[in-house]
C-alpha cells in the first residue's frame, strides 16, 4: 500500500508500506475518502525530524477488502465509516466494532462519521429543546455542523457569529435565523431583560478554540442557561469567565472520549444524513490527493473565504 507520513515540520511524504493485516476484530479497508482535521494541525506544524515518522488521519470512509474471523458481520464490497487510525494511506486497519455502513446514495467525501458524531454527541448534552434560543459561536466547519443540527431541533431562535462575513453568509444558507459579528452583537443578548423578556441565549455552543470566542460564548449565555465548548482548546490557558459561575451556567464538555457514545451518535448522525437532513456538501470545499496533505493542511492554515473543509479523495 501507499502511505503518506509526517517526518518534519509541514513537511510529508509518501512511502510503500506492507499491507496492514486485520486482526480477529478489525476489517481492512481501501480507503476512499479521508478527512482532514484540525487537531492534526498541531503536529503537522511541528513534528521533529529526529522522531519517528508519524502517520495520520482518522476520519475515514472506505471499502472492506477483507476482515478478520471475527469481524464476519462485514463483508467484501460494504461501505464504511467510523473511528480509525493511519488513514491517510490507500489501506486501513480498523476495528469491526466502530465502523458503520455508509449510507446508500452518499458518496464517501460526503459520508464521514467521526466529525458529525463528535458534533452530535456533544450536542445531545446539552438538553436543547424545541423553542430553546440557540446561538453557535465560531462558523468554520464545526460550527456550520452544528447549525444544521441543532436547526433540527426546532430552535425558537438560531444565531450564528463570527468575524468572517463569508462565514456568516454560509451559516444563513444552513438555516441560522440571524448572523452577526462578535463585535456587533445586540447589546439586548448581553442584558438581563427587555420589554419582552430576556433576550439571552439559553444554549451557547461554542466552536472556535479560542479563549476569545469562548469569552464571546459566555457573555451570550443567559442565567441557568447552558454553554457547550465544542472547540478543540488544544494550547494555553482557556480563562473561565467568573460571570458563568454567577449567573449559574452549566457548562458542558464537548468533547467525548468514550468509544461507545461516540459509535451510538454516529448512528444517529449517518441516520441524518441518509434522510438528507444533515449535508457535507457545502461543507467539503476543497479535495485533495494522498500526495496533497501539506497542501490540505496549508490551505487550512491560511482559511480563505472559499475554505470550510478539506478531504483526501482516493
Amino acid at each position: 500500500m501507499k502511505i503518506s507520513q509526517l517526518v518534519g515540520p509541514r513537511t510529508s511524504e509518501v512511502v510503500a508500506a506492507e499491507d496492514p493485516v486485520p486482526g480477529p476484530a478489525q476489517v481492512l479497508v481501501e480507503v476512499l475518502a479521508s478527512g482532514v482535521c484540525t487537531s492534526d494541525i498541531g503536529p503537522w506544524l511541528g513534528h521533529d525530524p529526529a522522531a519517528r515518522p508519524l502517520r495520520l488521519g482518522h476520519e475515514i470512509v472506505g471499502r472492506v477488502v477483507d476482515s478478520g474471523r471475527d469481524a464476519g458481520r462485514w463483508k467484501p464490497g460494504d461501505l464504511v465509516t467510523g473511528l480509525g487510525g493511519e488513514g491517510f494511506a490507500t489501506l486501513a486497519a480498523m476495528d469491526a466494532h466502530a465502523v458503520l455502513p455508509v449510507p446508500a446514495g452518499i458518496e464517501p467525501a460526503h459520508a464521514i462519521g467521526e466529525p458529525v458524531a463528535d458534533l452530535e454527541e456533544a450536542l445531545s448534552r446539552t438538553g436543547i429543546r424545541a423553542g430553546d434560543r440557540v446561538a453557535v459561536v465560531g462558523l468554520g466547519f464545526m460550527g456550520l455542523g452544528l447549525v444544521q443540527l441543532a436547526k433540527r431541533h426546532a430552535p425558537g431562535l438560531l444565531v450564528g457569529v463570527d468575524p468572517d462575513p463569508a462565514r456568516r453568509e454560509r451559516a444563513l444558507r444552513l438555516g441560522a435565523d440571524l448572523v452577526f459579528a462578535p463585535d456587533e452583537l445586540p447589546e439586548e443578548y448581553r442584558t438581563q431583560t427587555t420589554r419582552a423578556g430576556d433576550a439571552r441565549l439559553a444554549i451557547v455552543l461554542e466552536a472556535t478554540g479560542t479563549t476569545g470566542g469562548l469569552r464571546t460564548a459566555g457573555s451570550l449565555v443567559r442565567p441557568f442557561g447552558t454553554l457547550c465548548v465544542v472547540g478543540y482548546h488544544h494550547t494555553g490557558d482557556a480563562m473561565m469567565d467568573m460571570d458563568l459561575w454567577y449567573k449559574a451556567v452549566t457548562v458542558v464538555n464537548g468533547f467525548c472520549p468514550d468509544r461507545t457514545r461516540l459509535m451510538a451518535a454516529m448512528r444517529d448522525a449517518l441516520g441524518l444524513i441518509a434522510e438528507r437532513r444533515f449535508s457535507y456538501e457545502p461543507l467539503i470545499t476543497h479535495r485533495f490527493g494522498l500526495d496533497g496533505v501539506d497542501d490540505a493542511f496549508r490551505t487550512m492554515t491560511e482559511a480563505g473565504p472559499d475554505f470550510v473543509k478539506g478531504v483526501l479523495v482516493l
